[in-house]
Order: structure tokens, then sequence, then C-alpha cells
């Protein structure tokens, strides 16, 4: 399979406080690759890189061998057509009912009539197992709903590339393993490349064809999950097997006496 992102020797920094420590990695076509880490672990500000709502430091990120990094804004939105996003809270507008919500791109930047519009919210709906739906406001929808409409949103052009934040945070057990479904079913029925920004081990270890551990912006290890759970890194073992002592623990401690200090 050919390179579909690779991200080089990226490195962000708010003022003086360095969050992205030369982040580098490939995703090939059509592969589900998942970021993985703690909160505050970095990898929620590497695809928002990825997407272009942020601009390195320094590095360089590649979409089918372009350099977004280098692009001006106009051809960055143009560019972001080929990529779809699912904000970790949904985004959802309230006062907009679902199909408004799926077909929002349509609605907003086409002269496409809205009876087809709808018709388009409908089918994407359908893909993310929802129906009878369309009339209904976010509000009157469960967690796990709204996901699933926000799924269908970020499906609705056709995006060649999805990228998931934190997709089943806050969901039940039951309706997180149905996000992980999706996530893998469009991946095989519209052959999308998929980067999953999680912190959840068990989504994680169900979903991805290969694993990136990040740890206060630096990539600890990259492999299969089977190659992750072998890891002899002592931070990704703490991580993966939930133990509350370790590297990461005095990092924090250490982190918490000097501004303590201060």
């Amino acid at each position: 399979m050919s390179i579909k992102i690779k991200v080089e020797n990226l490195v962000k920094a708010f003022g003086k406080k360095e969050v992205l420590k030369n982040v580098s990695f490939e995703v090939k076509e059509r592969e589900v690759f998942v970021l993985m880490g703690g909160s505050g672990s970095g990898k929620s500000t590497v695809i928002k890189h990825i997407i272009g709502l942020l601009k390195p430091t320094s590095g360089k990120i590649y979409i089918d061998g372009v350099d977004i990094t280098t692009l001006k804004d106009f051809e960055l939105i143009e560019f972001r057509k080929k990529i779809g996003y699912l904000f970790q809270e949904g985004a959802l507008f309230d006062s907009l009912k679902v199909w408004e919500n799926v077909g929002f791109y349509y609605l907003e930047n086409t002269k496409m009539p809205q009876d087809e519009i709808r018709k388009l919210a409908t089918q994407k709906l359908a893909l993310v197992g929802l129906k009878d739906i369309e009339d209904l406001y976010p509000s009157q929808l469960s967690g796990g709903m709204r996901k699933r409409v926000s799924l269908a949103r970020a499906i609705s052009y056709n995006p060649e590339i999805i990228l998931y934040d934190e997709p089943t945070s806050g969901l039940d057990p039951v309706t997180s393993a149905m996000i992980d479904n999706l996530i893998l079913k469009l991946r095989d029925e519209l052959g999308v490349t998929s980067i999953v920004v999680t912190h959840d081990l068990e989504s994680a270890f169900n979903i991805a064809d290969r694993i990136a551990m990040i740890h206060k912006g630096v990539i600890y290890a990259i492999g299969t999950p089977q190659e992750i759970k072998n890891h002899p890194d002592p931070v990704v073992q703490q991580f993966i097997n939930r133990r509350p002592e370790g590297p990461i623990t005095e990092e924090l401690m250490k982190e918490l006496q000097k501004s303590n200090n201060t």
C-alpha cells in the first residue's frame, strides 16, 4: 500500500512550551492508524496539524505527496475536502435538524437543492446505522447517536481521510464497540484512510492496523497492536498495563513539585 500521510519531524511550541517534539510517522492508504496516549500527550495537537488548524513551529506534513504546511489559506481550504474530521464533542449545531447538520457543507457552500441535500444526508445516516431521525434536533439524541450523526457529517463529501478525535470518549462499552465497528466499516466500504486519536486501550487494540504511542509530545513506539503490547519501553508498558507507578507518574510528580516551588 502507498503512503497516504507522512509526518516528518513535527515540532510545535506555544511560547516556551514545546508540545510536540520531532514527531514522525507514516500512514498507509486504507490503514487505521491509532495515535494513543494520555491526556496532554499531544495526540490531538498532531491531528489539528494534519487538517491544517495549526501551523507547525517546524517540520513537514505530506498528504498524497503534497507538503500542506506550505499551502496558502485558499489552497488549504480546497485541500481539506480530502479530509473528514470527527470532533471529540461532536460539534453539532443545536439549532439545526439532523439532516441539516449532516448536509451543512452543501447548504453553506453549494447551490444544490435542499431536497437533494436531504437525500444525501439520509444516505450518509444509513451508512452509520441511523434512519428516520432526519427531522430531530441534536438535543433529542443520545450521546452515541450524536457521535454517529457527526460521523455522517464527516463523510458527507466523500473524504479520502477521516481524522477521529477521541471517538469513544464518554460512551458506554456497547456504544463504543458500535463506533469501533463503524470505523472499520467505513474503511472497508469507502476505502478511507483513518487516524484515530484515543486513550481508550480496548478501542485502540480492536481497530488498529498500527499504533503510535505518544507521551509528552514524543513518539515512544510504533507497531502493530501485538508489537505495542510486547514493547519493552517502560513508558509504553506503564500506559497499556495501567500501572499507577513508573516513568509517567515520576515525571508528573516532578512537575507538581516544580509548580509548588514557584
